[in-house]
């Protein structure tokens, strides 16, 4: 049980230190998803982005708190929630969780059981450059998401796709060094080291089927 009766010691402990919680966590390992991919365990982590104890999520989604402690514990093993602070409610102590970040995804490495992979990556570093690239707009995108959903932020973005096809890799080479010789000024004219950050990105790769 996560609420216990403590009658001989009068005051509870103090405050576990805890880190502020990331924006976005990603999930990298089969372990941690399974322990993520249950319906209950997704409401419990939503109702966590505020502190609170498994009496306050269980009334929250509305459901049994023995129920909620049971999920609770689950996600707590996997890394995904961590206690920060116990405190007194009458004669018991009352345990206060936090989701671990604000929002959680799925990064495909839970999938890559097979090695040739990550040697590929190895292999290719343009490519391995997209892929961490496609992970991180995720990552980005999501926090963003969140940042208009729960906060109230516009989110001032833009983002352009085109679809080409070169006659030649020679071709294609050119492309990116005249894209790059176009970019370059229009960065050192308008960026500056004060203001708010902001990430411009340039991807060409081939195009995929069913994509």
């Amino acid at each position: 049980m996560l609420s216990t009766a403590r009658t001989t010691d009068p005051k509870p402990r103090p405050r576990r230190r805890s880190r502020r919680p990331d924006p976005v966590f990603s999930v990298r390992d089969a372990e941690t998803l399974q322990a993520l991919a249950h319906p209950i365990r997704v409401q419990v982590l939503e109702a966590l982005r505020e502190p609170a104890s498994a009496a306050m999520v269980a009334r929250q989604i509305g459901l049994p708190r023995q129920k909620v402690n049971y999920h609770l514990k689950e996600l707590e093993r996997a890394g995904l929630v961590q206690q920060i602070e116990e405190r007194r409610v009458g004669n018991f102590v009352e345990l206060v969780y936090r989701a671990v970040a604000r929002t959680f995804l799925v990064s495909p490495e839970v999938a890559w059981a097979d090695g040739r992979r990550l040697d590929a990556l190895q292999s290719q570093h343009s490519l391995e450059t997209l892929v961490l690239l496609g992970e991180r707009l995720q990552r980005d995108a999501a926090g963003l998401l969140d940042r208009a959903a729960y906060d109230g932020d516009q989110i001032a973005s833009a983002s352009v796709t085109a679809e080409v096809s070169f006659e030649s890799e020679e071709a294609r080479e050119a492309f990116l060094h005249d894209y790059l010789e176009v970019i370059a000024p229009l960065l050192e004219r308008y960026g500056s080291k004060s203001g708010a950050p902001y990430r411009v990105v340039l991807a060409a790769y081939p195009e995929t089927k069913g994509s």
